[in-house]
């Protein structure tokens, strides 16, 4: 069965991980490369990037052909398929995410496997499959054979940037290895990998884009409502501590003012970041509900209502009317 080509988009990418069964984590789409940025959507598990690919191309760096072990690095064995292994490419390296029972599996068995094997093993995974073809557009004929792409064909490509074990990688499934960027010092949620990707993506950008535009970078992080969540529960704790020392002070009658107002200030500060987390989750919340819309109306299957909805038009004889009233419209100059 053939893989279909999927949309880069981050609630398109956030269902597709859910679908797997990973926990825990979201996509985001990067529209600039500023380190504040970056600090902002921090623990960052690792980051995608988009291009056009360019056949032909030479690339001079070193692939390492015998990686470190615990990296898991997969070649591309499939068209079309290169959005779902540059997720995996990230998954597969991140010990702090939940990858849930089919990718743990699919890792534990590929783990001693080589790359093309790996790759394989991907291709061969009805789960990954079925997630990743559930976006699949909907098409009023079924072809026969998979169109390959002409050298005239826009062909886009997805690559990974991550650390694994003090080392910043990319992680291109067309290539042979995987590409070291460095030593770097911390993990995934620290900022020092970040700082060293930064130039190099700023890099690739500029030098493709005197002819081309067309870039995307998104970010494999951790789920944001989880983590408002989390710090919600924290301030509310911290509030209920504050309350009890206000009443405990107001029992106590020689507790000076500056002790209450010092609880007060507290207290206002404490109420303002409730207000904040609660926005940001709200927010969050709002954000799932329209990427959700959004994934049902790319499913959707509109053909069949179109189809009977111009047969509704002949019928009543209006759709020859229109088609000429178009063509009128497009012929006649502006």
């Amino acid at each position: 069965m053939s893989w279909c080509t999927i949309e880069s988009d981050p609630g398109v990418f956030t269902e597709l991980i859910q679908q797997m069964q990973v926990k825990g984590v979201q996509v985001e789409e990067l529209y600039s490369l500023d380190l504040d940025s970056l600090n902002n959507l921090r623990p960052v598990y690792g980051l995608i990037f988009l291009f056009k690919w360019r056949p032909g191309e030479k690339d001079d760096r070193v692939v390492i052909k015998d990686p470190n072990p615990n990296l898991f690095f997969a070649s591309q064995v499939i068209n079309n398929a290169c959005a779902t292994q540059a997720i995996l490419s990230i998954l597969m390296n991140s010990p702090d995410i939940d990858i849930g029972p089919e990718l743990t599996k699919l890792k534990e068995f590929t783990k001693n496997f080589p790359p093309e094997l790996k790759g394989l093993a991907i291709n061969n995974s009805e789960a990954i499959r079925a997630a990743h073809n559930s976006f699949a557009r909907p098409e009023p004929f079924v072809p026969e054979e998979q169109k390959v792409a002409s050298k005239d064909d826009d062909v886009y490509h997805f690559i990974s940037y991550l650390p694994v074990d003090g080392v910043l990688y990319e992680l291109d499934g067309l290539k042979e290895g995987p590409i070291s960027l460095g030593q770097c010092s911390g993990g995934q949620g620290d900022m020092e990998w970040l700082k060293m990707v930064q130039p190099v993506i700023q890099e690739r950008i500029e030098r493709y884009s005197q002819s081309e535009i067309r870039f995307n970078l998104l970010a494999v992080i951790k789920n944001r409502k989880e983590m408002y969540t989390a710090e919600l529960k924290e301030l509310q704790k911290r509030r209920e501590r504050i309350l009890q020392q206000l009443a405990a002070s107001k029992s106590d009658r020689l507790v000076d003012n500056s002790s209450f107002e010092a609880l007060n200030n507290s207290l206002s500060e404490v109420n303002a970041g409730i207000e904040a987390a609660t926005e940001k989750i709200l927010m969050e919340e709002e954000k799932f509900k329209k990427w959700k819309t959004e994934n049902i109306r790319r499913k959707h299957n509109y053909i069949p209502f179109l189809f009977n909805f111009l047969k509704i038009l002949a019928e009543k004889k209006q759709l020859k009317p229109l088609i000429e009233k178009a063509k009128q419209k497009t012929s006649s100059p502006r």
